[in-house]
């Protein structure tokens, strides 16, 4: 019996934890988050030239990428606000704030965020459309929001040099 488990095990590889050691994941902070399309598909829209502000490439979102930004417009609730967010067409980044709360009960984790994103898309669109995980970075100083913000900002601009980019 042990035998067989064993070689249960080395079917199935174990995901390594990605977060931060150590970290409370539910404390206020302001996280930068990126979660991607499964495949890299480009599910939620197409860079283009702008309209709005001319020769500024924008993102031209499709029904699929128009359901992610009220998905995201709807979390900001209780202690959680979605600061910055870009819409690219097959990755979002996202400045998430935690706020704090009195107790677990009153407190969001950062995961519960991304999960309740990621789940509610999936469930309006009607098939599953993300990769499993999703990227955080906890922003420590005013430096760094800044820099991520126009980074996020900046994202269509740069779509043809994006690594999430096919």
């Amino acid at each position: 019996m042990a035998d067989s488990w064993g070689n249960m095990q080395k079917k199935y590889p174990v995901r390594k934890n990605i977060r931060l050691q150590g970290h409370d994941y539910s404390s206020a902070g302001h996280y930068f988050v990126t979660i991607c399309v499964k495949g890299k598909h480009e599910l939620f829209g197409r860079v283009v030239v702008g309209t709005t502000a001319p020769g500024r490439p924008i993102v031209e979102l499709t029904p699929i990428g128009q359901c992610v930004a009220e998905t995201i417009q709807n979390a900001n609730r209780n202690n959680v606000v979605i600061d910055k967010h870009v819409i690219m067409p097959n990755h979002v980044h996202m400045i998430v704030i935690l706020g704090k709360g009195t107790d677990d009960r009153g407190r969001s984790s950062l995961q519960q965020v991304v999960r309740n994103i990621k789940s509610f898309v999936t469930k309006t669109v009607g098939f599953p459309l993300w990769q499993p995980r999703f990227h955080d970075y906890i922003i420590r100083n005013e430096a760094e929001y800044q820099r991520i913000w126009r980074y996020i900002d900046e994202n269509p601009s740069i779509w043809e040099e994006d690594l999430y980019h096919v």
